[in-house]
């Protein structure tokens, strides 16, 4: 699934006139790279949620040929998040064991493949791709990556699932793969992003960092990003 429907206010006034996925870097629309990348990693059903101009979104995608079978989640009535998204789009997911979801701002060069593979081969509800740089928030892992809790740098703040003696500190990627049973403990009905969901989960459920601190990475979703 690739989360797609925001509105892109820090890239205003790129997104005056367009939703985020469709503003262009390098001469393509950032949902272009992101498809492609999941399709060249062997994924051939691929759900996008839309909200901000979705009628562009709509003819974009009904005019643009992928080798997948991409279905539209429309929450043209109501922005609901990540995790209020995915739950709104569980209908699609029936026949799915396993759910990648994708930030539609997330460039990068990371091997898909790889944290698919390794979320399998362990069984966990959720494996998050999570790397070593500056941010606000970190998402907080004991020694074996068990997500234990997370931060809020500028405030102070912290939430523990885990107590440990000491924690690992990473940043989320925006990149995630989840057991289609994740979807039946999100809450109904509710806008939410769906870290703090992971967080609440994380004391009875076993949800893993996948670290990916090689290779480049990067969040389109400033104008500055656009420039450089």
């Amino acid at each position: 699934m690739v989360f797609a429907a925001g509105l892109g206010t820090r890239l205003y006034p790129l997104t005056a006139d367009r939703p985020k996925a469709l503003v262009e870097y390098q001469g393509r629309p950032l949902i272009d790279y992101v498809l492609n990348k999941i399709i060249d990693s062997g994924i051939q059903h691929i759900v996008v949620n839309i909200h901000h101009f979705p009628d562009l979104m709509v003819e974009y995608l009904n005019t643009h040929s992928y080798h997948a079978d991409i279905e539209i989640s429309d929450e043209r009535d109501y922005l609901r998040d990540t995790g209020g998204g995915l739950k709104y789009a569980a209908a699609h997911f029936q026949n799915s064991d396993h759910i990648l979801l994708h930030n539609v701002d997330i460039l990068s060069d990371f091997d898909l493949k790889k944290l698919i593979n390794k979320h399998i081969s362990e069984g966990n509800l959720a494996t998050l791709a999570v790397r070593e740089r500056h941010t606000s928030r970190y998402l907080l892992f004991d020694d074996e990556l068990t997500l234990c809790g997370w931060r809020n740098n500028q405030s102070g703040e912290e939430i523990h699932a885990r107590e440990r003696s000491s924690y690992r500190p990473f940043a989320f990627s925006g990149i995630h793969v989840v057991r289609r049973e994740l979807i039946e403990l999100i809450p109904s009905d509710e806008k939410k992003s769906i870290t703090p969901i992971y967080v609440g989960l994380a004391k009875d459920h076993c949800i893993k960092g996948f670290p990916h601190n090689e290779g480049s990475w990067r969040d389109m979703g400033k104008i500055e990003d656009f420039n450089s």
